[in-house]
């Protein structure tokens, strides 16, 4: 540890400097009323002191503590406290062991596979939806304002310049030009209002760099820069990397629009959006008609019940999915929220390479691992051609309020059904 840090700051023993960052330096630390490990950022001290910026300075810093600790979502980093000690400014933050960040992937050499990617964005866009309905704009969405955990978790971190808009808080936004020109949206850099929309726009082009390793607009100075975000479509991504799938790259371009009326209003619909994504880059969509879908689905006993708009909702909420005999669906052992239905075929169920059971059409399966996102206990695998509706909680999060309580209504029926019949088979066996 350098010669100036701190040994312990209130309650906490600094341990060891872990990054630096234009607002201060993070240490890693030990709290010993809770037992744990913490990261503790320490504001810079000659910014601090500086007369004419250090009161400013010192609330954009106090800024992060009081909007991030507004917030309790497992892909934003976890604020506990702050405080003054003598001269030093801290926060205590949740410590993300790795101190990874999405920076180290954005480079051509060192891309991640497209699902994971997608994945990436996917979890920052569920975030960020969370973060704006509680009235707090990020502002300053970059990569190297993601941290990545060890089994590649996202935390998004530093709200030192993010805006509070609730009405029952007071202003807390640093005013002017703010935030990092290469994630800038059009409107930030025209010091405009700006919405939630503003951080959407600088996930696109996290994604951008995510997918391709390249900026979408470039610009080797700050002008041209400017210039191409106000005014200029970004580069091809197929350009950078050839087996980019139109739809991921449709997707990020609408996250990248420059009016915002055109942009994706909230981050749970670029998230649906990329729910179907997954399946895509799993394996292509073969070309049925939605027409097709509605008929063999209305079929189905789950949807018994259903008023026929409320089926097309869930049609258009839901990924289909067509495999072949002998195919994985599910795997033991695999964490997911997907929940599937069948529409024709059969599958068969096991575990630990034992058979348990086989599942036909009107038949679902998945359930448990769509309500907690838990480990799959089991393995399915089609028994011959089979086509499914693959849903998440993310898609149905965006049919009617209506259809929703009806689909979780027979979800949950389901469910019961499936646990009962498996308590009963549980009993026979012990009796025997």
């Amino acid at each position: 540890m350098k010669d100036n840090a701190p040994t312990k700051l209130g309650k906490y023993e600094i341990e060891e400097e872990i990054g630096r960052g234009s607002m201060g330096v993070v240490y890693r630390a030990y709290d010993p009323y809770i037992d744990r490990a913490v990261a503790v950022k320490v504001a810079l001290a000659e910014a601090l002191k500086d007369r004419d910026t250090g009161e400013r300075f010192r609330k954009m810093f106090f800024n992060e503590a009081h909007t991030a600790g507004m917030l309790r979502h497992p892909n934003i980093l976890d604020i506990f406290d702050a405080g003054v000690d003598g001269e030093m400014c801290y926060i205590v933050m949740e410590l993300v062991a790795s101190g990874t960040t999405v920076r180290n992937f954005c480079r051509p050499d060192r891309l991640l596979p497209l699902h994971q990617a997608a994945e990436i964005v996917f979890k920052c866009a569920k975030a960020l939806d969370y973060a704006h309905r509680q009235g707090v704009i990020h502002r300053d969405i970059k990569p190297s304002n993601i941290l990545l955990t060890d089994d590649m978790d996202v935390k998004i971190a530093d709200f030192s310049i993010a805006h509070a808009a609730r009405t029952d808080t007071t202003q807390t936004m640093p005013m002017g030009f703010v935030g990092s020109p290469r994630y800038m949206s059009p409107e930030q850099v025209h010091e405009d209002i700006i919405t939630n929309q503003t951080d959407l726009f600088s996930l696109g082009i996290v994604a951008y760099e995510l997918v391709t390793g390249h900026h979408p607009f470039g610009g080797e100075s700050f002008s041209a820069l400017v210039h191409k975000i106000v005014n200029e479509e970004p580069t091809p991504m197929r350009q950078y990397r050839t087996d980019t799938p139109d739809v991921l790259e449709r997707i990020i371009c609408r996250a990248l629009e420059k009016t915002t009326d055109r942009r994706y209003r909230m981050g749970i619909d670029l998230a649906s959006d990329l729910s179907m994504v997954f399946t895509h880059l799993e394996r292509p969509q073969e070309d049925i008609s939605i027409k097709d879908k509605f008929e063999r689905v209305k079929e189905l006993e789950f949807f018994r019940g259903f008023p026929d708009s409320e089926i097309w909702e869930i049609i258009r909420a839901s990924v289909w999915v067509d495999v072949d005999v002998d195919e994985r669906i599910v795997a033991e052992g695999d964490v997911e929220d997907s929940f599937f239905i069948i529409i024709s075929g059969d599958v068969i169920v096991s575990k630990k390479g034992q058979f348990v059971g086989k599942l036909g059409e009107g038949d679902c399966f998945g359930e448990m691992g769509y309500l907690n996102r838990i480990k799959r206990t089991a393995s399915v695998t089609a028994n011959g051609p089979v086509s499914l509706m693959k849903v998440n909680s993310t898609l149905i999060e965006q049919v009617s309020h209506e259809c929703q309580l009806r689909f979780y209504k027979v979800f949950l029926k389901t469910l019961i059904d499936r646990l009962s019949k498996t308590t009963e088979m549980m009993v026979r066996n012990s009796a025997n």
